[in-house]
């Protein structure tokens, strides 16, 4: 938890840096930087909370008009890298391939194992969520459960739920053994939803949300660490991500200002409000 509050501090540090320097050498009126139109994209996890932020920040300044479509991790990686978009959205870590990239992150959130509300398991081992994932254990028997063949749903291999589950259960996507494949967190809400009897992983933030809405969503501990937000901000639950925004190179301008909008106290009760862990508490 105190690397990823350093990372924040250090990125803000670099960004007033770079651009304090650049505003000495060519002034940008505050006025130029509060109309136009941002474009972001990726995370299907961050999107309802940045949408959040974007109307804030739209309220703001009224003469800026920002978009925000949801697409996975990859697709923010990638439409940033291009320049397709002026912010991307990524929720999981990044590696040596993605330091051509600026990246801030503004929340923290983790993975979740998840049943359905009727079934009586409450708890499962690492090693028997691995080997319900990868076919040696189809029953719920097996696992002190009711006599059901076990419905695995596993989501896209680009969604970065995937990438943080595989990871952390030391699995490859190929050796997954599902009988359905979904996408973002309201499919595979529907799917649990659809089939009592299944097993997913989805978004912490996303469950807890649903659940206290009163959908029949039961979080599986980890290690004996409960699936909440609290587990994750006090650094205790293993299965966390990063919420980042990155942009190609060095923000500035408008994107600039969103990006610091977007990582500070100013929007803090929005990343509360979507059950994520704020950095900046």
């Amino acid at each position: 938890m105190r690397s990823w509050t350093a990372v924040l501090a250090c990125a803000l540090a670099a960004l007033c840096m770079v651009t304090g320097s650049r505003a000495q050498s060519n002034p940008v009126h505050s006025r130029d930087v509060q109309t136009g139109q941002l474009r972001i994209a990726g995370s299907s996890t961050m999107a309802p909370l940045v949408t959040a932020i974007a109307q804030r920040f739209h309220a703001r300044y009224p003469q800026v008009d920002i978009s925000v479509e949801a697409g996975g991790s990859g697709r923010g990686l990638q439409d940033a890298r291009a320049g397709n978009v002026n912010i991307g959205m990524v929720s999981r870590a990044l590696g040596e391939a993605d330091k051509d990239l600026y990246t801030l992150p503004i929340g923290r959130d983790g993975v979740a194992v998840v049943i359905h509300g009727s079934n009586p398991v409450n708890a499962l081992t690492l090693r028997q969520v691995a080997d319900i994932y990868t076919g040696k254990i189809n029953n719920w028997k097996q696992v002190g459960g009711k006599a059901a063949p076990i419905a695995v749903i596993k989501s896209e291999e680009k969604r970065s739920s995937s990438e943080l589950f595989t990871h952390y259960f030391q699995l490859r996507y190929q050796d997954l053994k599902s009988q359905l494949t979904a996408g973002d967190n309201v499919e595979r809400i529907g799917m649990l939803l659809q089939h009592p009897n299944a097993i997913l992983y989805m978004s912490v933030g996303e469950a807890e949300r649903n659940a206290v809405k009163g959908a029949p969503l039961k979080l599986l501990p980890i290690e004996g660490i409960p699936a909440t937000s609290r587990s994750i901000r006090s650094g205790d639950y293993p299965i966390a991500r990063p919420l980042t925004l990155v942009t190609k190179g060095t923000p500035s301008g408008l994107t600039k200002l969103f990006i610091e909008f977007a990582a500070s106290s100013q929007v803090s009760d929005l990343v509360v409000a979507h059950d994520f862990v704020p950095y900046l508490d």
